[in-house]
């Protein structure tokens, strides 16, 4: 039997109800691919902020360093800053690791409505550069809160970042052998520099790959193709800014954020890799059990997928693909009355069998 450590970190708000829920799922289908999972719970985020001033503690990243991957639920409290969540916890983590791909599905399943496509119509992976571009964290403040302050934000763009990430959704256009196009996502007509290297980089790498089809939009005009047309894209690489924007909308596009996993990889695998739902903490529905865990139960498929259990995966998103077309469980976010662990009941008994 193979054995795996995972590092479950339930966070904030619904983290706490989906992550249990993946976790379910885990239990019911490992011993049916003959693996079995070492679980440790951390319990960081905001209540560990309000006890000690910081998401994590300062050993944080070596605890989680021996670790096969980790399951996260969510961050985020109405009353800590959004910056410090982010750059407290999640920065840390993806830069620690080299988790230089995020990698965010967007399916539309049967027997979810769309405001814009058929069934089927979409099947799309955006790939997000992870570690550098906008979200470098390089600048800082002058004159601090001072009526003149002024705040300097670089974007860090590196022809090393680029080229492995763009390499990265190459690869993953071929492995999924779908429409094999590849579309970059940039603004270098505004942005002379970065996004220039960005451009440059792209077409010296999709020259290694004549069987991939390729595209290159301006942001904005990919914003608006996502909802023109959005059954035309396969696989989205784009920064660190745009990846994270667009992936909101091609979640949105396929009937609910509830059901967006992602995937925080370091494809070389010498650190582990982290996979979250991409909801965040939803204060507002929080401990009403009312929360769709779809996207951390899709989620944790992808952990399994990566730790090379590929048909306990698929198997995974088989299940949440046939309650969702059955219709009879089904959250408010997706139009019905079913609670968390209705839902998550149903996808256990369609592993089940």
């Amino acid at each position: 039997m193979q054995r795996f450590s995972i590092a479950v970190i339930p966070g904030d708000g619904v983290g706490q109800e989906v992550v249990p829920a993946a976790l379910r799922v885990l239990e019911a289908i490992g011993p049916r691919y003959d693996a079995s999972f070492d679980l440790k719970a951390f319990d960081w985020g905001a209540d560990y902020y309000f006890h000690h001033g910081r998401m994590m503690p300062a050993d944080a990243l070596e605890q989680l360093r021996p670790m096969d991957a980790i399951l996260l639920g969510a961050v985020g409290d109405p009353q800590i800053p959004d910056h410090i969540t982010l750059n407290g916890l999640l920065l840390p983590i993806r830069r620690a690791f080299d988790q230089f791909a995020n990698v965010r599905p967007a399916i539309l399943y049967d027997g979810v409505p769309s405001p814009l496509a058929r069934p089927g119509a979409i099947d799309m992976v955006v790939v997000r550069e992870n570690t550098e571009g906008e979200y470098a964290q390089v600048g800082g403040f002058v004159y601090h809160h001072q009526p003149e302050e002024v705040a300097i934000q670089t974007a860090v763009f590196t022809r090393r970042g680029i080229d492995r990430v763009v390499r990265f959704a190459f690869e993953l256009a071929r492995k999924r052998n779908k429409q094999r196009r590849v579309t970059s996502i940039t603004k270098s007509n505004a942005q002379g520099f970065g996004m220039v290297l960005w451009d440059r980089a792209f077409q010296a790498v999709a020259s290694e790959y004549p069987d991939i089809e390729t595209e290159s939009l301006l942001v904005d005009a990919a914003a608006m193709n996502f909802i023109r047309r959005p059954e035309s894209f396969d696989v989205v690489v784009a920064s660190n800014l745009f990846g994270d924007i667009l992936s909101d909308v091609s979640a949105i596009l396929t009937g609910s954020i509830g059901l967006a996993p992602s995937a925080n990889l370091d494809p070389t695998r010498r650190f582990p890799s982290m996979f979250e739902p991409v909801h965040g903490s939803a204060p507002g529905i929080a401990g009403r059990g009312i929360v769709n865990p779809l996207a951390s139960i899709l989620s944790a498929g992808m952990m399994l997928e990566h730790l090379g259990l590929e048909e306990a995966g698929r198997s995974v998103e088989r299940a949440v693909a046939g309650v969702l077309a059955e219709g009879k469980f089904k959250t408010p976010d997706l139009g019905g009355t079913s609670h968390t662990n209705e839902v998550t009941s149903a996808v256990i008994d369609r592993i089940a069998g």
